[in-house]
């Protein structure tokens, strides 16, 4: 689902890294489906290092409960020891559409 900002509105974009027993197809699923719920734009993918990496574009409010799910929910199974998110800023359009899963 495209978002299309209206006259004023801002849109954020931020990058996350996500460390603890993240790995595997669950939590980038259920990382794609959340942000596909709350109609958000990005992305996801595993790392060599164990983590799980992505971004996340859209309303503010919803990236925030996107960080939180990515921080304190994440997937059943899963157990985040920590959360790291950077390059928070504010963009005019999304840079990408729909949410899906990298390789």
């Amino acid at each position: 689902m495209s978002q299309e900002p209206t006259e004023g509105a801002k849109l954020r974009s931020v990058d996350f890294e996500i460390f603890g027993h993240v790995q595997g197809v669950c939590f980038r699923m259920y990382s794609e489906a959340e942000g596909q719920r709350l109609g958000l734009s990005g992305w996801v993918k595993n790392t060599r290092r164990g983590t799980v990496v992505g971004q996340v574009q859209g309303p503010p409010h919803l990236v925030n409960e996107m960080k939180v799910w990515l921080s304190e929910e994440g997937s059943p199974g899963s157990r985040i020891s920590r959360a790291v998110f950077s390059n928070e800023r504010d963009i005019a359009n999304l840079e990408t559409t729909g949410f899906t899963t990298r390789y």
